[in-house]
């Protein structure tokens, strides 16, 4: 009887299927791994869909139509887009949202960042102190709108009661057009409890060792804040800047709740104004047309941000 050749003995043939039942089994639970990851993700690809892109999509179409929510859409070409460029109120509304950003957020960032650095230090109830600043953030949005309604009264608020105690006449803050956007620019300091908690974070996580060196060297306080801190918190900062600018375009709920866009359409932003011509005016196809303007106007200050970045944002690693 001839042995049997290399590779065919029972042992082999048992070893084989031992592997092929093996691979059958880890095919078999990444099938079924990939079948729950799409059930799970189901909700969110139908929310998706629902309610993100048919919206997009159908404001498209309608950038192009004459629709006042009762008649059939009518088309209109490019009419809608002329209007943008004819409309005396697309002007003013961004000139004020402009107003409102390039101020409002650099001024956001700088409390933020001293909030940060005064809670970045040990002291006893540290917790409390955090919780307390960080609280006007969870405050909603409605509720924080009537909170400062009652704040800048020309007559009772808070505010003007205080600056009386230092020969300061009373401010008509939300009925003055020169003093309209500066308090709406005063409240958002109010809620800068997120942007104070990213800092922190930031804060949280440059070396030790940079500031024990830079002090042997004998740098001081202020030149390591200017030389360490300020650089390795940088990508922090961007990130910051970045959502602070997006948001700031699309302000509109504390426009629409205290003034209505006044006084003298000083509060007339962007959003709320698209607000009035599609749910006011009935012009859903010119609404939609100022919709897609403002996405390309974040868009275009957000890219120019990306551009800008490698300028002054350090990243660990990445050559000098």
């Amino acid at each position: 009887m001839s042995p049997a050749a290399p590779g065919t003995g029972p042992a082999y043939q048992s070893e084989a299927m031992t592997g092929r039942e093996i691979k059958s089994g880890r095919s078999a639970v990444a099938r079924r791994q990939a079948w729950e990851g799409r059930i799970f993700a189901l909700p969110f690809i139908l929310g998706f869909l629902a309610f993100w892109l048919y919206p997009m999509s159908y404001s498209v179409y309608l950038v192009f139509q004459d629709w006042d929510l009762l008649s059939p859409p009518s088309f209109v070409g490019l009419d809608n887009i002329f209007e943008l460029f004819r409309d005396e109120s697309i002007g003013i509304s961004l000139g004020n949202t402009s107003y409102y950003t390039f101020i409002g957020v650099p001024l956001q960032l700088i409390l933020a960042l001293a909030l940060a650095l005064l809670l970045n230090v040990k002291v006893r109830g540290l917790a409390i102190y955090r919780t307390l600043f960080y609280l006007p953030a969870m405050t909603p949005i409605v509720a924080s709108a009537i909170v400062w309604l009652q704040i800048l009264h020309p007559e009772f608020g808070i505010l003007n009661s205080f600056l009386r105690n230092f020969g300061i006449e009373p401010v008509n803050w939300l009925f003055d057009p020169r003093a309209a956007k500066p308090a709406f620019i005063l409240m958002t300091l109010w809620g800068v409890g997120p942007q104070m908690v990213i800092f922190l974070a930031g804060l949280q996580g440059v070396p030790q060792s940079l500031y024990e060196a830079a002090e042997i060297d004998g740098a001081s306080r202020f030149q390591r804040f200017l030389f360490i801190t300020i650089p390795m918190i940088s990508s922090i900062t961007f990130f910051n800047l970045v959502v602070g600018v997006i948001a700031s375009f699309q302000v509109f709920t504390t426009a629409f709740i205290m003034t209505r866009g006044g006084p003298q359409n000083a509060t007339l932003f962007l959003v709320l104004y698209l607000y009035r011509n599609g749910f006011q005016y009935f012009k859903m196809g010119y609404a939609s047309a100022i919709a897609w303007m403002l996405f390309v106007i974040i868009v275009a200050f957000t890219v120019i941000q990306f551009r800008l970045a490698s300028r002054w944002v350090y990243e660990e690693g990445a050559p000098a």
